[in-house]
């Protein structure tokens, strides 16, 4: 399981969960409450979500793992003396290299350190864009999964409503 997918499927998970119990409730009510409903499901989604990047403990997991990916090609190519971490505060995908290399061996790192799985882009410099944060990643993440979850709830309840006109 690459770093990336262990850290955002349950964001994916917890999503699509929160948002098949949303829509539950607001498929069933009126306007008024089906809004409040679709509101708290978001809000619901999104703070579990955040519990999950910090105090769960997802964004130390994607971090050790994608590190580890990181050292591991560095060690493969027999650059001891180059470091290369995840840029922190806050997390992102993006690495940053430092150390002695010439021009050829600063251009292949970045190449290299681009294909290690759960990296986005990797740069030599820190004034370089990070990109995004991860936590925002594993947010629109969660966004995707709730309306997932929506779509399974409002298909249920088509399946209700129609079943509901049989009276046998």
């Amino acid at each position: 399981m690459t770093s990336t997918w262990a850290y955002f499927w349950p964001c994916l998970g917890i999503g699509a969960a929160v948002g098949i119990i949303a829509g539950a409730f607001a498929f069933r009510r009126n306007r008024k409450r089906r809004y409040t409903a679709l509101a708290l499901g978001v809000l619901a989604s999104l703070a579990l979500t955040a519990l999950w990047h910090g105090p769960f403990g997802g964004a130390d997991l994607f971090a050790t793992k994608a590190q580890r990916g990181i050292q591991e090609t560095l060690t493969y190519l027999e650059m001891n003396q180059v470091t290369a971490r995840l840029h922190r505060n806050p997390l992102t995908r993006h690495v940053l290299l430092s150390g002695p290399a010439n021009d050829f061996q600063r251009s292949e790192l970045v190449r290299y350190m681009n294909q290690v799985p759960g990296v986005e882009s990797a740069s030599w410099s820190r004034t370089a864009s990070a990109g995004l944060p991860l936590i925002l990643e594993g947010m629109a993440a969660s966004l995707a999964g709730f309306l997932f979850g929506l779509f399974l709830a409002y298909l249920v309840e088509l399946h209700r409503r129609y079943n509901a006109q049989w009276n046998w």
